[in-house]
């Protein structure tokens, strides 16, 4: 500016509101001096005094309140006719007395590490699996049910229903699994939570014969393997699934080859374009679509005063994210 630029310029130059320039600097044109630590300000006329900051410190830590929170203790006070402040002014207290903490037995939530993504461009490159309960006739007696999903297809790629969960049996599945999708040494990734069965050392040697990269949930994180969760609520909540249970192990076996047929053929999955995952596995499923794009567009040509907006989106889906990072940006992720 002593040379003759204009202060706008300037302030530009310093990525700074004019406005700002112009307060900062005095009537000879220096930069004043930070008056904000050593500003008078006038106390706020709501502020609560030293002795309601106490009673509301004290009144938290008697024996009656120690284990609750604000939002509780505010309206058990209401109720006894008794109000020292807003629920707010609770927290901001207690707060500048370091002790806004979980109260009682209440344990502070643990910061997990970012769970392990997988991306699956194609079929039989990642696959989940696990293990839930059938229930038979009997109260208390379980048949178990191994499901191994193909996640880009969502293809139930193999399953068996047992007595009893084991890492043997488990084994004898994903190696079965593995020889009919002829996917053996391939780039592959099971996904599995951290049960007995999916961590045993029987489990983990047939792995890595197989060529298999194995891939795990966090500890004590529930929804880290969505899909198998999701396929084992579509078999719960079909309408043909026996209410009072299966009545013995053949009997769940023989409903579980039943639903395998309706499941992999049949049903059309929302995840997918609503496309049946054997469609999606064998790649049918870009001719199908790229089929009823054009059936639409051409309803669309024969009455245009029925369409406010352009046609419904059939175009495939791209690749698939098992738990997702959010800085996958540069791939279009199915899920």
């Amino acid at each position: 500016m002593a040379a003759g630029a204009r202060r706008d310029k300037a302030a530009g130059e310093l990525e700074l509101p004019t406005r700002t320039l112009r307060r900062w600097l005095d009537a000879e044109g220096q930069v004043r001096a930070d008056g904000r630590p050593d500003a008078i300000r006038p106390a706020p006329v709501n502020r609560l005094s030293e002795a309601e900051r106490e009673a509301i410190v004290a009144l938290c830590n008697q024996p009656e309140y120690a284990s609750l929170p604000p939002s509780q203790i505010v309206p058990r006070l209401a109720d006894q006719g008794e109000y020292l402040a807003s629920e707010s002014s609770f927290y901001r207290v207690l707060k500048a007395e370091d002790q806004l903490h979980y109260r009682g037995r209440a344990k502070a939530p643990v910061k997990r590490a970012a769970p392990t993504t997988q991306v699956a461009t194609g079929p039989n490159q990642v696959w989940s699996w696990d293990i839930s309960y059938m229930p038979s006739t009997v109260r208390g007696l379980y048949w178990f049910l191994y499901a191994i999903l193909d996640v880009y297809s969502r293809k139930l790629v193999a399953w068996e229903v047992h007595s009893c969960e084991s890492g043997e049996l488990a084994s004898t599945l994903i190696q079965r699994a593995v020889l009919r999708e002829q996917c053996l040494h391939k780039p592959l990734v099971l996904h599995a939570d951290n049960g007995a069965p999916m961590t045993s050392s029987t489990l983990k040697a047939k792995l890595q014969e197989l060529g298999i990269t194995s891939s795990h949930s966090r500890p004590r994180v529930s929804n880290d393997n969505p899909f198998s969760e999701s396929l084992f609520r579509t078999v719960k909540y079909c309408p043909q699934w026996p209410s009072r249970g299966f009545a013995t192990l053949e009997d769940a076996r023989h409903w579980m080859l039943k639903f395998d047929r309706f499941y992999n053929q049949e049903h059309r999955h929302s995840g997918i374009r609503f496309v049946t995952p054997a469609q999606r596995h064998a790649g049918k499923d870009v001719e199908l679509l790229a089929k009823r794009d054009a059936l639409y567009r051409q309803a669309q040509e024969k009455h245009p005063e029925r369409w406010s907006r352009q046609t419904r989106n059939w175009t495939p889906q791209g690749a698939v994210a098992l738990n997702p990072d959010r800085q996958l940006k540069d791939i279009p992720l199915a899920a």
